[in-house]
Protein backbone atom coordinates (compact mmCIF):
# COMPACT_ATOMS: atom_id res chain seq x y z
CA UNK A 1 0.00 0.00 0.00
CA UNK A 2 1.27 3.69 -1.10
CA UNK A 3 2.45 5.55 1.81
CA UNK A 4 0.91 8.75 0.18
CA UNK A 5 -2.63 8.76 -1.22
CA UNK A 6 -3.09 11.46 -3.38
CA UNK A 7 -6.46 12.73 -5.12
CA UNK A 8 -7.59 15.78 -7.21
CA UNK A 9 -11.14 16.94 -5.90
CA UNK A 10 -12.35 19.74 -8.69
CA UNK A 11 -9.29 22.05 -7.92
CA UNK A 12 -7.77 20.55 -4.13
CA UNK A 13 -5.22 18.35 -4.20
CA UNK A 14 -5.54 16.15 -1.41
CA UNK A 15 -2.32 14.40 -0.07
CA UNK A 16 -2.98 11.86 2.74
CA UNK A 17 -0.04 10.57 4.67
CA UNK A 18 -0.54 6.61 5.10
CA UNK A 19 1.30 4.91 7.25
CA UNK A 20 -1.12 5.29 10.04
CA UNK A 21 -0.01 1.43 12.12
CA UNK A 22 3.56 3.57 13.02
CA UNK A 23 1.12 7.46 13.34
CA UNK A 24 2.02 8.11 10.01
CA UNK A 25 6.07 8.42 10.88
CA UNK A 26 8.03 9.37 7.75
CA UNK A 27 10.34 6.87 6.48
CA UNK A 28 12.44 7.39 3.21
CA UNK A 29 10.35 6.33 0.56
CA UNK A 30 7.16 8.42 2.06
CA UNK A 31 9.36 11.46 2.19
CA UNK A 32 10.77 10.93 -0.98
CA UNK A 33 6.70 10.14 -2.13
CA UNK A 34 5.59 12.92 -0.76
CA UNK A 35 8.63 14.98 -2.89
CA UNK A 36 7.04 13.77 -6.11
CA UNK A 37 3.12 14.57 -4.95
CA UNK A 38 3.94 18.03 -4.10
CA UNK A 39 6.04 18.23 -7.27
CA UNK A 40 3.02 17.00 -8.98
CA UNK A 41 0.79 19.61 -7.39
CA UNK A 42 3.06 22.29 -9.02
CA UNK A 43 3.13 21.13 -12.18
CA UNK A 44 -0.58 20.57 -12.64
CA UNK A 45 -2.38 23.48 -13.93
CA UNK A 46 -5.71 21.96 -12.53
CA UNK A 47 -4.32 21.90 -8.69
CA UNK A 48 -5.30 25.39 -7.42
CA UNK A 49 -4.84 24.40 -3.48
CA UNK A 50 -3.14 21.56 -1.79
CA UNK A 51 -4.99 19.71 1.15
CA UNK A 52 -2.51 17.46 3.82
CA UNK A 53 -3.74 15.10 6.00
CA UNK A 54 -2.90 11.83 8.18
CA UNK A 55 -4.68 8.68 7.71
CA UNK A 56 -5.83 7.02 10.97
CA UNK A 57 -5.50 8.51 14.72
CA UNK A 58 -2.77 10.60 13.84
CA UNK A 59 -1.23 13.98 11.54
CA UNK A 60 2.41 12.84 11.59
CA UNK A 61 4.53 11.18 14.26
CA UNK A 62 8.04 12.42 12.75
CA UNK A 63 10.80 10.31 11.90
CA UNK A 64 10.50 6.35 12.16
CA UNK A 65 13.35 5.97 14.65
CA UNK A 66 13.68 2.27 13.50
CA UNK A 67 14.64 3.48 10.51
CA UNK A 68 16.80 5.98 11.54
CA UNK A 69 18.59 3.24 14.34
CA UNK A 70 18.79 1.38 11.18
CA UNK A 71 22.57 0.08 10.56
CA UNK A 72 21.22 -0.32 6.70
CA UNK A 73 19.30 2.55 6.63
CA UNK A 74 20.20 6.34 5.94
CA UNK A 75 22.32 8.66 8.41
CA UNK A 76 20.37 11.29 10.08
CA UNK A 77 22.53 13.59 8.16
CA UNK A 78 20.78 12.18 4.81
CA UNK A 79 17.51 12.02 6.65
CA UNK A 80 17.43 15.79 7.17
CA UNK A 81 19.18 17.00 3.65
CA UNK A 82 17.49 14.76 1.03
CA UNK A 83 13.96 14.06 3.28
CA UNK A 84 12.91 16.95 5.14
CA UNK A 85 15.13 20.05 3.70
CA UNK A 86 13.29 19.30 0.19
CA UNK A 87 9.97 19.26 2.16
CA UNK A 88 10.22 22.47 4.11
CA UNK A 89 11.68 24.04 0.49
CA UNK A 90 8.56 22.79 -1.98
CA UNK A 91 5.85 23.80 1.04
CA UNK A 92 6.99 27.42 1.36
CA UNK A 93 8.39 27.70 -2.74
CA UNK A 94 5.08 26.25 -4.37
CA UNK A 95 3.06 29.02 -5.34
CA UNK A 96 -0.40 27.89 -4.80
CA UNK A 97 -2.24 27.81 -1.03
CA UNK A 98 -1.45 24.69 1.27
CA UNK A 99 -3.57 23.56 4.25
CA UNK A 100 -2.25 21.42 6.63
CA UNK A 101 -5.15 19.53 8.35
CA UNK A 102 -3.79 18.17 11.24
CA UNK A 103 -6.07 15.64 12.69
CA UNK A 104 -3.99 14.14 15.76
CA UNK A 105 -0.58 14.46 16.93
CA UNK A 106 2.06 16.66 14.99
CA UNK A 107 5.19 15.52 17.17
CA UNK A 108 8.87 16.77 15.63
CA UNK A 109 8.82 16.60 11.87
CA UNK A 110 5.92 16.30 11.78
CA UNK A 111 5.19 19.29 13.56
CA UNK A 112 7.35 21.36 11.69
CA UNK A 113 5.66 20.41 8.31
CA UNK A 114 2.35 20.91 9.50
CA UNK A 115 3.66 24.58 10.61
CA UNK A 116 5.45 25.08 6.71
CA UNK A 117 1.75 25.05 5.81
CA UNK A 118 0.72 28.24 4.52
CA UNK A 119 -2.62 27.41 6.51
CA UNK A 120 -2.87 24.97 9.57
CA UNK A 121 -5.67 24.27 11.25
CA UNK A 122 -6.30 21.37 13.59
CA UNK A 123 -8.90 18.85 15.12
CA UNK A 124 -9.60 20.07 18.91
CA UNK A 125 -7.86 16.72 20.18
CA UNK A 126 -5.19 17.07 18.25
CA UNK A 127 -1.61 18.01 20.05
CA UNK A 128 1.48 19.79 18.62
CA UNK A 129 4.82 18.38 19.88
CA UNK A 130 8.47 19.50 19.75
CA UNK A 131 10.01 15.89 20.70
CA UNK A 132 13.33 16.12 20.00
CA UNK A 133 15.24 17.10 22.77
CA UNK A 134 13.75 13.88 24.55
CA UNK A 135 15.64 12.48 22.10
CA UNK A 136 19.07 14.41 22.28
CA UNK A 137 18.52 16.20 18.51
CA UNK A 138 17.77 19.42 17.64
CA UNK A 139 14.80 20.81 15.63
CA UNK A 140 14.54 19.82 12.09
CA UNK A 141 12.05 20.53 9.08
CA UNK A 142 12.38 24.57 9.31
CA UNK A 143 11.37 24.40 12.91
CA UNK A 144 13.91 26.91 14.32
CA UNK A 145 13.24 29.08 11.70
CA UNK A 146 9.28 28.92 12.01
CA UNK A 147 8.16 27.93 15.06
CA UNK A 148 10.35 31.43 16.79
CA UNK A 149 8.12 33.86 14.35
CA UNK A 150 5.14 32.28 14.83
CA UNK A 151 4.91 32.45 18.70
CA UNK A 152 8.27 34.50 19.52
CA UNK A 153 11.11 33.58 20.73
CA UNK A 154 10.68 32.93 24.47
CA UNK A 155 8.02 30.60 23.70
CA UNK A 156 9.85 29.04 21.10
CA UNK A 157 12.63 28.24 23.38
CA UNK A 158 10.61 26.46 26.21
CA UNK A 159 8.53 24.25 23.46
CA UNK A 160 11.77 23.16 21.55
CA UNK A 161 13.79 22.78 24.77
CA UNK A 162 11.38 21.08 27.53
CA UNK A 163 9.33 19.31 24.46
CA UNK A 164 5.75 20.57 25.90
CA UNK A 165 2.43 19.15 24.46
CA UNK A 166 0.98 22.11 23.17
CA UNK A 167 -3.15 21.17 22.60
CA UNK A 168 -4.83 22.40 19.59
CA UNK A 169 -6.59 25.30 21.91
CA UNK A 170 -3.49 26.50 22.90
CA UNK A 171 -1.38 26.26 19.44
CA UNK A 172 -4.61 28.63 18.17
CA UNK A 173 -4.52 30.74 21.34
CA UNK A 174 -0.35 31.56 21.32
CA UNK A 175 -0.44 32.33 17.20
CA UNK A 176 1.17 29.02 16.43
CA UNK A 177 -1.66 27.53 13.98
CA UNK A 178 -4.86 29.38 12.61
CA UNK A 179 -7.92 27.65 14.09
CA UNK A 180 -9.07 24.52 15.49
CA UNK A 181 -12.22 22.71 15.16
CA UNK A 182 -14.41 20.39 17.13
CA UNK A 183 -13.23 16.70 16.03
CA UNK A 184 -17.14 16.03 14.95
CA UNK A 185 -16.85 18.98 12.36
CA UNK A 186 -12.69 18.70 11.58
CA UNK A 187 -13.02 16.91 8.69
CA UNK A 188 -15.72 18.91 6.80
CA UNK A 189 -14.61 22.39 8.19
CA UNK A 190 -10.64 22.00 7.29
CA UNK A 191 -11.74 21.11 3.63
CA UNK A 192 -14.00 23.93 3.28
CA UNK A 193 -10.84 26.14 3.34
CA UNK A 194 -9.04 24.02 0.78
CA UNK A 195 -11.92 24.74 -1.45
CA UNK A 196 -12.58 28.32 -0.53
CA UNK A 197 -9.47 28.72 -1.24
CA UNK A 198 -9.19 26.87 -4.58
CA UNK A 199 -11.33 29.22 -5.98
CA UNK A 200 -9.79 32.44 -5.23
CA UNK A 201 -7.26 34.21 -7.28
CA UNK A 202 -4.59 32.06 -6.91
CA UNK A 203 -2.45 33.54 -8.65
CA UNK A 204 -2.41 36.70 -6.81
CA UNK A 205 -2.36 34.23 -3.26
CA UNK A 206 0.67 32.55 -4.67
CA UNK A 207 2.55 36.40 -5.23
CA UNK A 208 1.37 36.84 -1.76
CA UNK A 209 2.94 34.08 -0.37
CA UNK A 210 6.50 34.59 -2.14
CA UNK A 211 5.95 38.67 -0.52
CA UNK A 212 5.55 36.86 2.80
CA UNK A 213 8.25 34.52 2.69
CA UNK A 214 11.22 37.50 1.36
CA UNK A 215 9.40 39.47 4.38
CA UNK A 216 11.50 37.38 6.77
CA UNK A 217 14.79 38.31 5.31
CA UNK A 218 13.81 41.85 4.12
CA UNK A 219 14.18 45.20 5.68
CA UNK A 220 10.85 47.74 4.99
CA UNK A 221 12.51 49.56 2.25
CA UNK A 222 13.33 46.55 0.29
CA UNK A 223 9.76 44.64 1.23
CA UNK A 224 7.80 47.73 -0.06
CA UNK A 225 9.44 47.42 -3.61
CA UNK A 226 8.43 43.64 -3.61
CA UNK A 227 5.42 45.00 -3.19
CA UNK A 228 5.17 46.72 -6.00
CA UNK A 229 7.46 44.83 -8.41
CA UNK A 230 4.72 41.83 -7.35
CA UNK A 231 1.53 44.43 -7.47
CA UNK A 232 2.47 44.94 -10.73
CA UNK A 233 2.56 41.16 -11.74
CA UNK A 234 -1.01 40.93 -9.96
CA UNK A 235 -2.54 43.49 -11.54
CA UNK A 236 -1.52 41.96 -15.48
CA UNK A 237 -3.26 38.67 -14.71
CA UNK A 238 -6.73 37.66 -15.31
CA UNK A 239 -7.97 36.54 -12.27
CA UNK A 240 -7.56 40.68 -11.04
CA UNK A 241 -9.52 41.73 -14.23
CA UNK A 242 -12.50 39.38 -13.31
CA UNK A 243 -12.73 40.31 -9.88
CA UNK A 244 -12.91 43.98 -11.30
CA UNK A 245 -15.15 43.40 -14.09
CA UNK A 246 -17.26 41.18 -11.58
CA UNK A 247 -17.12 43.69 -8.63
CA UNK A 248 -18.53 46.49 -11.15
CA UNK A 249 -21.17 44.72 -12.68
CA UNK A 250 -22.52 43.33 -8.98
CA UNK A 251 -21.82 39.70 -10.39
CA UNK A 252 -19.82 36.32 -9.02
CA UNK A 253 -16.43 36.32 -9.83
CA UNK A 254 -14.97 33.30 -11.93
CA UNK A 255 -11.26 33.20 -10.81
CA UNK A 256 -8.86 30.78 -13.09
CA UNK A 257 -5.74 31.16 -11.55
CA UNK A 258 -4.26 32.97 -14.30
Amino acid sequence: MSSILFEIQGGVAIIKLNRPKVFNSFNREMALALQDRLDECEENKEVRAIYIIGEGKAFCAGQDLGEAIDPEGPELTSIVKEHYNPIIERLRNIEKPIVAAVNGVAAGAGANIALACDICVATESASFIQAFSKIGLVPDSGGTFTLPRLVGMQKAAALTMLGDKVSAKDAERMGMIYQYFADETFAEESMKIAVKLSKMPTKGIGLTKRALNLSMISDLETQLKTEEELQTIAGQTYDYNEGVNAFLEKRKPEFKGE
